[in-house]
């Protein structure tokens, strides 16, 4: 017999997802609200902000799961060979290449159909 186990949010976890959302938003009321203040206390205070509302986000079970991603991630992103600049150049310079073979490919194909179909209906000259 199988038993399988729900993962259930804690009310705690949606009352900080909640509150971080609020204060997001009261942050950004803030910002505008207060226009006649200086940019750079308006932009100092929706940062504290915005640090704040992550840090409630984090504390919860799914911003845990989140944080764990975004380093798993940070790990593989480490562990990518990234081609040289030569390499690079070398690719970006095939693609060119090859983009102009094609689109001249099409072009002649179109003008040979083109006069295809005067040829078929009497129109050329």
């Amino acid at each position: 017999m199988t038993v399988q186990s729900e993962t259930t949010t804690p009310v705690f976890d949606v009352v900080r997802q909640l509150s971080a959302l609020t204060l997001m938003l009261a942050g950004i009321f803030g910002f505008y609200y207060f226009a006649d203040w200086s940019l750079l206390y308006r932009v100092l205070a929706l940062v504290a902000v915005v640090v704040v509302a992550a840090f409630l986000v984090l504390t919860t079970d799914s911003g845990r799961r989140l944080w764990a991603f975004m380093k798993e991630s940070r790990i593989e992103v480490r562990k990518v060979i990234w081609p040289s600049r030569q390499e690079t150049t070398q690719t970006t310079f095939i693609v060119f290449v090859m983009v102009f073979v094609v689109g001249l490919v099409l072009w002649l194909l179109d003008m040979f159909l083109f006069w295809g179909v005067q040829m078929l209906t009497g129109q050329g000259g």
